[in-house]
This record gives structure tokens, C-alpha cells and sequence, in this order.
């Protein structure tokens, strides 16, 4: 009996397909991430210009309407605005906001220039509460260490000691003249750029809304906008190994100039370049004298995005009184750094450790901190 042949058992090869490693997958999702990151982080971005441009096109329109509170505050005379600057300044710690409402005023013919110029060096005055503020939170919440407050004291010391001789010395270059041969025009292209995205909003805004209510619209949107900035950027209250690197190598007074005048121009904000000397100086990578330095150079650099401001509100003469601001604090703080750095910084560090030695002591200079602003409103 022939054998019946036995079916042929065909077999497919199926070849496994190489599992992707562990570390591509981890390569891949941070390479996602990242780009997912930068893309919301310049949305953020763009928003904030945006809305930035729309609030001084806001408070230069409805500037107006604040005349009367003014009037009625008794804010009057150039004593009066810079203390107006240097309270705002206290209430949204932060001097460009505040600076930014004082280049609208003066656009918007609210406002004399002398009055502008005292308004936004009142804000120098004030802008480095934060630091205060944010070493006193270290305070409560830590170790109790109270270098915090001793680095807060020191960055409002220096400000104020030093933005005081610009007010006198400012006036006298706006009265002269010497800086109206420096004149920049906003471009043609900027100002349609500006009213193409702020007039859909803007104007009927203006026929709906008084024009108090107006400048007050303008002031919120402008705080969102530096709101938004500050998000957008890296954070600095808890630095990053190579801030940190970076700022232990530049201890000399000079480099730390130029540090402070580098952090200020990539935040554009004063506040928040100088709210990194706490954290800096509670581990031990920033010394005590070196704070002055760095506070001298983030004052000068934090006057960029005021020029951007009178740039787009097509204002040269608001353009002209911020280049003297800088032009002349610049002046003063090379000067003192130059050839009084050892006294000054002696005379800085004696009183930030006297004041911040008790408690009755750091409430007393508060208080005269906080006391100065309001008399220079009522005089």
C-alpha cells in the first residue's frame, strides 16, 4: 500500500522587530517636550508684546482722565511725581510698570517731562522691595537665616543712594538741553505695526468708556503683560548649576557689574534680576560686598524695555528723558564705582548690618523706607 505523501507545513518567518531602547524613548519625549516648551514659551511671548503695546496705547489714550486724581492727590511738581513713582513702585514692586504708565502720561500731554523724569527715577527708588520682600519669605520660612534680609536691605540702600543724586543732576541736563540733539523717530513701519494691532481694540474702547476708566483698563493689561514676561522667562529665585557657576566666577566688583547688567537685559526686568541675589547669597556664592555691584549694573540695563516703550508710543520726547535717566545713573554709578567703591560699599554694609541686626531696627528703617515716599507726595 503506497504511502500517502504528508502535507508540506509551510512556515512564515516573522521577524521580531527590534525593540526601540529605553534611552532613544527618553530622547525622543525630551526632544518633544523641549520643542513643545519653546513653542508655548514664545506664544507666551508674542501674547505679552502684544498686550503690552495694547496697555500703553490704553493709558496714552486715556491719560486724561487721571489729571483730576492727580489734582486731587495733590501730586503736583516734580517732588510729588518722583514720590508718586517711588509709592507705585512699592504697590506692584516693580519700577517698570510704573515707568512705563509715567512714558504714556507724558505721551499723552498729562504730564511735563521734568515730571516724567521724577516719576520714573521715583521708580529706581522702589523697584528693589521685591528683594525685601523675597528675603524676608526666605526668613519665615527657612532657617531663619537673615542674610536675606541683609542682601534686601543692601539692594534698596544702594538704589535709593544712588537714583537720589540723579534726580538733581538729571533735571538740570533735561533743562539745559544738552541731550535734545539725540532724537530717535519711531519708524514709519513701527507706528502702523502698533495702530494695526491696537486700534480694532483701542478705538472703540475710547467712544464706549470714559477716559479715567480707560487708563485703568490700560494699567491692568499693562501689569498682565510683565505678568506674562515674567512667566515666559526662566525662573531665577531658584538658579540653575551654571547661574549659579557663573556667578561664584565673577566675584570681582566689575564683573559683577557687568553680571547684573547682563541678567537685567535677558529679563528685562530689574525685579526679578536682583530677586536672584537672594537665593545666591543665603548658599554662600555671592559675597555681601559684591551685591552693590550687581544692583549698579541691573538699574542701568533695566531702562531698555522704558525706551522700547517711548519707541512705541512714538514720543521723542519721552524717548529723550529716559536717555538722560540713563545717561546721567550711569554716570553716577560708574563714578562711585570707579573711585569711591571702598567707602561707598563701607558705608552700604555699615548701615544694611545695623539695620538689619534686630528686629526694632529693620522695623525703623522700614518704616522711614515706606515714610519718604508719602511726604515727597505732600509737600
Amino acid at each position: 500500500m503506497a504511502e500517502t505523501p504528508s502535507p508540506e507545513v509551510t512556515t512564515l518567518a516573522i521577524t521580531p522587530t527590534t525593540p526601540i531602547g529605553e534611552k532613544e524613548l527618553e530622547i525622543t519625549a525630551s526632544r518633544g517636550f523641549l520643542a513643545v516648551s519653546i513653542a508655548i514659551r514664545l506664544g507666551v511671548i508674542l501674547g505679552a508684546l502684544w498686550l503690552f503695546v495694547l496697555a500703553l496705547q490704553l493709558i496714552k489714550t486715556g491719560a486724561a482722565g487721571l489729571v483730576p486724581i492727580l489734582d486731587g492727590a495733590s501730586v503736583d511738581g516734580v517732588l510729588g511725581h518722583m514720590g508718586f513713582g517711588w509709592l507705585g513702585a512699592y504697590i506692584v514692586m516693580s519700577g517698570s510698570p510704573v515707568a512705563a504708565i509715567a512714558m504714556s502720561l507724558l505721551a499723552g500731554d498729562a504730564i511735563s517731562d521734568v515730571e516724567t523724569f521724577a516719576m520714573i527715577n521715583g521708580t529706581r527708588m522702589g523697584a528693589s522691595l521685591i528683594v525685601l520682600v523675597v528675603g524676608f519669605v526666605s526668613y519665615i520660612t527657612g532657617r531663619r537665616n537673615p542674610d536675606g534680609l541683609y542682601i534686601g536691605v543692601v539692594a534698596l540702600l544702594t538704589a535709593m543712594t544712588l537714583w537720589a543724586p540723579a534726580m538733581p543732576l538729571g533735571l538740570l541736563v533735561l533743562d539745559r538741553g544738552w541731550l535734545d540733539g539725540i532724537e530717535i523717530q519711531s519708524p514709519g513701519a513701527l507706528t502702523s505695526f502698533v495702530g494695526a494691532i491696537s486700534d480694532p481694540i483701542v478705538n472703540p474702547l475710547d467712544d464706549a468708556l470714559p477716559e479715567l476708566l480707560l487708563f485703568v483698563c490700560g494699567v491692568g493689561a499693562l501689569i498682565g503683560a510683565f505678568a506674562l514676561f515674567d512667566r515666559s522667562l526662566p525662573s531665577l529665585e531658584r538658579p540653575g548649576p551654571r547661574i549659579e557657576a557663573l556667578s561664584k566666577a565673577l566675584q570681582q566688583c566689575y564683573a559683577m557689574f557687568a553680571f547684573g547688567t547682563l541678567m537685567t537685559l535677558v529679563t528685562l526686568s530689574v525685579s526679578l534680576s536682583v530677586t536672584i541675589l537672594v537665593p545666591l547669597a543665603l548658599k554662600g556664592y555671592v559675597q555681601r560686598d559684591r551685591v552693590i555691584p550687581y544692583v549698579m549694573g541691573a538699574n542701568i540695563a533695566t531702562w531698555i524695555d522704558t525706551l522700547l516703550a517711548a519707541l512705541l508710543l512714538d514720543s521723542p520726547r519721552a524717548f529723550t528723558v529716559v536717555l538722560t535717566e540713563m545717561v546721567v545713573g550711569c554716570s553716577i554709578s560708574l563714578f562711585v564705582l570707579l573711585f569711591f567703591y571702598k567707602p561707598y560699599t563701607a558705608m552700604i554694609l555699615g548701615v544694611a548690618h545695623t539695620a538689619s541686626r534686630s528686629r526694632r531696627n529693620l522695623i525703623a528703617l522700614l518704616t522711614v523706607l515706606f515714610a519718604m515716599p508719602l511726604v515727597l507726595l505732600v509737600v
